[in-house]
């Protein structure tokens, strides 16, 4: 009887537009538990002129069979959604009035229908309101982050199935939202997104520099935790200029530490116009002023020459030693087989300078090199800065490669190709910062309540050490502490 009733309310209705017709469903389906997907759209032919709407639940219809079917798939599929229900409305204009009236409705589903607040998750129920839509932007303007611009939000409607919408959403809204006001303008907006920052917190450094057309050519930034973080562990410093993860094809170059539980730090961002050494240059003295002239006691790079240039006249007096990832993966296209191995001992092995120096020469006779072998003799030029024999006595924090950079730059990449714009860029490192401060902020609290299990009879020395290093650390420090001899 009560269907009877909803049935002969619902086809009743008339309404002015087809979007109209669809906003009438939409709310009936939130008010009874499921969701409303647009379907057919019927047009006059040869017209433009719409006058037919299909609107399903959606749930209707089944997965496509080629889902099933895939042999190999490199992620889980998403659950499945569709169960082939058949409640629908579909709505028709009349040509002789211009209203849009119900054609057809089908009210019973084949599924159980959400209840209460499971409704505001459901994608046709979800979405930022005008108010909810200018709020977001003044958050951002205001220098809050888009993950945290969703927790004010669901705060102030009262929980996250108050607020109407999701993390995705919100996250969609502003890419919507940059495209259509920031296209053209990307350069612009980031130097203001930089300069509200700064406004906001003083301590929030950038400096940029343009051509003589007023272009952006290289810009650096780090914020008051980039900055605090180099002072207490800026010892040793790692940066890659190979990255290219903008559609300008800019050098991105993030300057990496590592912490007192050995996890990634960040100390900054640069974005320079090309890989000359002018612009390195430019960009290293933008860092040093950030950190108040307070140079690195040592830095990992990828071995670019220009940057390698750069380093040794801003940085002059720091131990320079070239990444072993980028190291390997230069022998891997330069070696082959046993001259491949063999190579790689001069990387990896401890060995004393004159060790190295004879089995080099052993290496050059046995595999006949010559002068025509340019990377193995430029290799032999820079063995300071890379050979174990050469390398292992001298401060660089254990570190042999940008592998923390390259960490770093691989969660930027599970969201961000070439062709995003510095907008998105600027976004999703503050993102990524945000992740890796969080992990920290975790293991602080871990360190800060636990001690690291020791021995009833552990000597005073490592009992002591356990109240001071952090877990990780403490585990080195064992390590040395167990080759001490004996305590008489």
């Amino acid at each position: 009887m009560e269907d009877n009733e909803e049935h002969d309310m619902v086809v009743n209705e008339t309404f002015s537009s087809e979007e109209e017709g669809y906003k009438y469903y939409n709310a009936y389906a939130k008010s009874k538990g499921f969701g409303v997907r647009k379907e057919e759209l019927t047009k006059k032919p040869g017209t433009d002129i719409a006058f037919r709407r299909l609107y399903v639940c959606s749930k209707e219809g089944y997965r496509a069979r080629k889902h099933f079917e895939k042999t190999k798939r490199k992620r889980t599929p998403r659950p499945l959604s569709r169960c082939g229900c058949g409640a629908r409305m579909e709505i028709e204009m009349s040509m002789e009035s211009g209203e849009w009236f119900v054609k057809d409705f089908v009210v019973e589903h084949n599924h159980p229908l959400a209840i209460g607040d499971q409704t505001t998750f459901i994608r046709s129920h979800r979405g930022l309101n005008d108010a909810q839509k200018a709020d977001a932007i003044e958050y951002g303007i205001g220098g809050l982050r888009t993950h945290e611009i969703m927790e004010v939000m669901e705060k102030q409607h009262g929980g996250p199935e108050k607020v109407g919408f999701v993390p995705r959403d919100l996250y969609n809204f502003f890419a919507k939202y940059k495209k259509e006001r920031i296209e053209g303008r990307d350069a612009e907006f980031l130097l203001n997104y930089m300069a509200a920052r700064q406004e906001k917190d003083p301590e929030f450094f950038y400096k940029h520099n343009t051509d003589s057309e007023g272009h952006l050519e290289n810009i650096f930034w780090a914020d008051a935790q980039c900055r605090m973080d180099y002072d207490a562990f800026g010892g040793v410093v790692v940066f890659d200029s190979t990255y290219r993860v903008n559609k300008y094809n800019l050098p991105f170059v993030p300057f990496i530490g590592v912490n007192h539980h050995r996890s990634t730090t960040v100390f900054g961002f640069g974005i320079v116009s090309d890989e000359k050494t002018k612009s390195y240059v430019w960009l290293l003295e933008a860092f040093l002023e950030s950190a108040q002239q307070n140079h690195p006691r040592s830095v990992i790079t990828d071995g670019d020459h220009a940057m390698a240039r750069a380093i040794s006249k801003v940085f002059p007096n720091a131990d320079h030693r070239l990444c072993s990832w980028h190291i390997e993966q230069n022998m891997i296209r330069h070696l082959r087989k046993t001259k491949l191995s063999d190579f790689r001992n001069f990387v990896y092995y401890y060995r004393n300078v004159d060790e190295f120096e004879s089995r080099w020469a052993d290496f050059l006779e046995e595999y006949e090199i010559t002068e025509k072998d340019a990377w193995i003799n430029r290799m032999y030029e820079l063995r300071k800065k890379w050979s174990r024999a050469y390398t292992k006595d001298r401060y660089f924090l254990g570190m042999q490669s940008n592998q923390r950079s390259e960490s770093l730059n691989s969660r930027i990449h599970k969201n961000l190709d070439r062709r995003m714009s510095l907008a998105d860029l600027l976004e999703h490192t503050d993102h990524c910062l945000w992740r890796i401060r969080k992990n920290e902020a975790e293991l602080d609290a871990r360190a800060s309540q636990t001690v690291p299990f020791t021995e009833l009879d552990a000597e005073p020395l490592l009992r002591s050490c356990a109240n001071i290093y952090t877990p990780v650390m403490f585990k080195k420090v064992k390590q040395h502490i167990d080759q001490l001899p004996k305590w008489g």
